[in-house]
């Protein structure tokens, strides 16, 4: 009985220690009156609050106060950012972006060719899209670096989907239009998003996965390369990794050993060339290059081989001249009409996903920033003209901006000197791509997408963040085992569901005092925070919505069940107050209001007190306007927990 009795005497001046610690950290106190922000119209918060969603860089902060003549001259350049830096282009700039151009037409070409067979297209198509939305994008893109042209996730995803339903080598003019159709309905999506200033629609795509995505296309896409590289005829239309390999090994009998030779020692030098550039930035030239330099010697070879090499399947011919129009090809009624949108929709997402991300990376380092809201109105236009212009999606490039970059480019000029050099090309070098091997082309392929398998950043969510790994790890079996299209329906769906888990499920802590200081944080961060007898802070960190209010309110009450148990095992002071620390909750709606009024309510039945501290302004004012700050009385909202600590215990010691 003596132990005990000691036991609490300690407790009790621990207690005393904690309160006078408190008070002397904030010797000469005075207690705020929590403000509420200036009244507003509905009128007023609906602009504000659309400005907020819509307008967050203010893009109209330029016109004001400029004249007529200025604010023509401004909305010119907003709308062709050409006209920003046209006016200073000098001689010096356009030697850096000539080089640069060239450069990247000879990654470009082969590219190009390559990525039109990965969409089951012909291979002109490659070139045509290499040709006109360049030239669009140099005169409406905010990028100074971004390569545009056909991507491989883009020509995969667009092939898969088309050719589940369609198949090209039965109905090739069928087959044409759904491309077609499905560029001009991507590029109507893209462009929408970016006039109704809709771009955090592709936000919903996170990097987690779209890591697994990226990785599980490179595979299939590699995978699908077997069939040049083996030589094999009869191959699967499928693009699960599955029924790939069956393919592979069921038609052993059509490998050759021509194909074989040819393709793995082109894919060594090539993979080669990569890891030297990869190792030593300033000879990128060396990938950059290798490319053509594989498709022409390849073609040498064939050529001086032809009669001996029948086994090796070759392009075949190529028609000369510029894109043909085909606007007369847009299939806007019929059947598959269904099929085009989906596709469209699809790769209108991935390729806009990839063109702001490739963007904004090499922005960054040149320390200027893309408007992601223009990229979107000059990719989605650009797609558009190209869909009537023999052209199928296209976007910023990550390997031939990364070529760019590295190549000195100063302005999107190097995209129009590409272009030329891509005009050339198809005006007076296409017979010279008669002999050009298909194993060559899956060699290019292969090496293109074996950088999307970026495993040193999967290892990083897996360190970093575990559910972000998970999300990873099914957009990644998802695209392998079921389909590309459905492993990115996975992947928004884990991203989607990832938000939703944040929202209705968000933090909840306990707070102590740091000694000596009136601050106070989260004890299992800061061992030596310390409880405030008779106390007990918690602090909610997300805003307070439907979707999370019962949630919120059944964790406070747990909270205060386990405090009370706690201090009754330790024989501590009574659980007298609970005050909630309100700084996170950047919002409330009427659910979140109705369950502080309900928790206050069942609190009070208790004995235990409510208090609310540091409601921002939005909430503040809700509060007020729902007359719930009424219930709590004068003593119920404090402008900080250490405000409140200290007035309730001053108002405590004054009761008798």
């Amino acid at each position: 009985m003596g132990v005990n009795s000691n036991r609490v005497e300690h407790l009790a001046c621990c207690s005393m220690k904690i309160q006078s610690e408190i008070q002397m950290a904030m010797p000469a106190l005075e207690i705020h009156k929590v403000q509420l922000p200036p009244e507003r119209t509905t009128l007023q918060k609906l602009r504000h609050r659309l400005s907020e969603i819509f307008f967050p860089d203010d893009p109209l902060h330029k016109f004001k106060n400029q004249t007529c003549f200025m604010k023509l001259l401004l909305t010119l350049q907003y709308l062709f950012p050409i006209f920003q830096w046209a006016p200073l282009y000098n001689l010096s700039l356009l030697r850096s972006d000539i080089i640069s151009g060239l450069t990247i037409a000879s990654l470009a070409i082969p590219q190009g060719i390559s990525y039109a067979k990965l969409a089951n297209l012909p291979p002109i198509l490659g070139l045509y899209s290499s040709f006109v939305p360049p030239l669009i994008y140099s005169l409406l893109g905010s990028s100074r670096h971004l390569g545009v042209g056909p991507v491989s996730i883009a020509s995969l995803v667009m092939g898969s989907m088309l050719s589940e339903t369609v198949s090209y080598s039965q109905d090739p003019t069928l087959y044409l239009k759904m491309a077609f159709t499905a560029t001009f309905f991507a590029g109507l999506f893209q462009s929408s998003l970016g006039i109704l200033r809709l771009g955090f629609v592709i936000d919903f795509l996170s990097k987690a996965t779209l890591v697994g995505f990226m990785a599980g296309a490179a595979i299939i896409v590699s995978l699908q390369q077997l069939k040049g590289l083996l030589g094999i005829v009869h191959f699967t239309n499928k693009m699960q990794i599955t029924p790939v390999l069956i393919s592979v090994f069921k038609q052993r009998d059509e490998w050759s050993w021509q194909n074989l030779l040819l393709g793995f020692s082109f894919l060594l030098l090539l993979l080669t060339t990569r890891h030297i550039s990869l190792k030593k930035p300033k000879l990128f030239w060396v990938s950059a290059a290798a490319p053509l330099t594989s498709v022409i010697l390849s073609t040498i070879l064939v050529f001086i081989l032809r009669n001996k090499a029948h086994k090796i399947a070759i392009i075949g011919e190529l028609p000369k001249g510029l894109n043909p129009p085909s606007s007369n090809m847009l299939y806007f009624n019929g059947p598959y009409l269904a099929l085009a949108l989906k596709t469209g929709l699809v790769t209108g997402i991935l390729s806009l996903t990839e063109g702001i991300a490739v963007g904004r990376t090499f922005a960054a380092l040149k320390n200027y920033q893309v408007d992601g809201n223009k990229e979107m109105m000059a990719i989605g236009l650009m797609n558009i003209a190209g869909s009537c212009s023999s052209c199928y999606v296209t976007t910023g490039s990550f390997s031939r901006s990364a070529v760019n970059f590295n190549a000195g480019a100063q302005t999107a000029v190097s995209n129009i000197i590409m272009a030329s050099a891509v005009l050339v090309t198809l005006l007076f070098l296409m017979p010279l791509f008669y002999y050009t091997p298909n194993v060559v082309l899956a060699a290019i392929i292969i090496t293109a997408v074996v950088g999307l398998i970026d495993y040193q950043a999967a290892y990083k969510l897996w360190k970093v963040d575990k559910l972000d790994f998970l999300a990873c790890l099914c957009s990644f079996f998802g695209v392998l085992f079921i389909s590309v299209p459905l492993g990115l329906g996975i992947a928004v769906g884990i991203s989607v569901f990832k938000i939703l888990l944040h929202v209705s499920r968000p933090n909840t802590l306990v707070l102590g005092n740091i000694p000596g200081t009136p601050i106070f944080h989260n004890l299992n961060q800061y061992r030596e925070a310390l409880r405030i007898p008779s106390f007990i802070i918690l602090a909610v960190e997300s805003p307070i919505y439907f979707a999370n209010s019962t949630y919120l309110q059944e964790r406070i009450l747990r909270w205060v069940r386990e405090e009370e148990e706690r201090v009754k095992a330790n024989n501590e002071s009574t659980l007298k107050c609970i005050i909630l620390d309100m700084t996170a909750v950047t919002a409330i709606d009427t659910s979140g209001i109705d369950i502080l009024c309900e928790l206050r309510k069942v609190l009070d039945k208790r004995s235990l007190q409510l208090v609310l501290a540091n409601p921002v302004g939005n909430v503040m004012e809700k509060l007020h306007q729902s007359n719930i700050l009424d219930s709590f009385g004068l003593k119920g909202v404090y402008l900080t927990v250490g405000e409140a600590v200290a007035d309730i215990s001053s108002t405590w010691k004054a009761q008798p």
